[in-house]
């Protein structure tokens, strides 16, 4: 096995094929996005470059703007119900006086292996503003309260960026709560000798050791948000009007229905840059607490 390791060759031979597919589907498309951005391009002519002015017409377009606010009120959504509502649930169930917290931690991840369309389907009969269970429940408890869920504009996007927590909170929910029950026990055990409360080893020695974990599901809710697509096409359709768009459902719009291929690459590319930019921003403040 050394003796393979230590020839180049071999290794290149047995990374060529996932180094070849990499390029192929990742790498080569991403340079193609960049170029069409460049360009005045309707799929089916041939492209015609631009320079900057899809960038120019992109920042001055308002719907731009709205699925930009859009996507960081998503991905702040995400981050409170998936990853610090899921690290509390974490902290709780790792009591093991807690009753039933096998059933409770099923329950909490049955909603993750539900495909998108029946959740949203589930999520509209209950949200529905004439026989939805939720303006129901307020008519029965006589309050005056029958909210318009996905046709207000000010809702829409709110209800939308719930559907998605509550379908994958239990995903994030158990990497965190795996990470916390991999962590030694004799850390826990000798924070408690030495007189610390529950919720004093919680906070000192828990939490610091899942920092990578927390630091990934950071990245994961933040990217997620970002790229929400389905739960709008099958709840809102963006609607109503564009209160619900995001940079993802912008740009479907932009190449697949307006046939403006070159400006779809353009929002696109927003869209990487601004994942990009969310993940190094999150590396580096956690690296920085962590060095502190």
């Amino acid at each position: 096995m050394d003796k393979i390791l230590r020839n180049k060759k071999a290794i290149f031979i047995f990374i060529a094929p996932a180094l070849i597919m990499f390029v192929l589907v990742l790498v080569i498309p991403m340079v193609q996005m960049v170029y069409y951005s460049l360009c005045d391009y309707a799929a089916l002519t041939p492209p015609k470059f631009t320079g900057l002015a899809n960038y120019i017409k992109l920042f001055q377009d308002r719907i731009f703007w709205t699925s930009f606010r859009n996507s960081f009120l998503v991905a702040g959504v995400l981050i409170v119900f998936e990853v610090i509502l899921g690290t509390f649930l974490t902290l709780v169930l790792m009591d093991k006086r807690i009753q039933c917290r096998k059933f409770i931690r099923s329950s909490l991840f049955i909603p993750v292996v539900l495909s998108v369309t029946v959740v949203c389907q589930l999520w509209s009969s209950i949200l529905n503003p004439e026989i939805g269970l939720i303006n129901q429940i307020f008519s029965a408890l006589g309050l005056d309260f029958q909210q318009q869920w996905l046709s207000d504009k000010h809702v829409a996007i709110l209800v939308v960026a719930f559907v998605n927590a509550w379908q994958y909170m239990g995903y994030q929910f158990v990497i965190i709560y795996s990470a916390a029950n991999s962590i030694p026990t004799d850390y826990i055990e000798a924070s408690r000798i030495d007189g610390a409360t529950r919720w004093q080893t919680n906070f000192y020695i828990i939490l610091p050791m899942l920092r990578d974990t927390l630091r990934n599901c950071l990245i994961f809710a933040v990217t997620g948000g970002f790229n929400i697509y389905s739960q709008m096409q099958l709840l809102t359709q963006g609607g109503p009007g564009t209160a619900t768009y995001s940079l993802t459902y912008m740009t479907f719009r932009s190449a697949f229905k307006l046939r403006k291929y070159g400006y779809g690459c353009t929002s696109a590319v927003s869209l990487m840059l601004m994942c990009l930019a969310s993940i190094a921003v999150i590396n580096m403040l956690m690296s920085k607490k962590e060095n502190e």
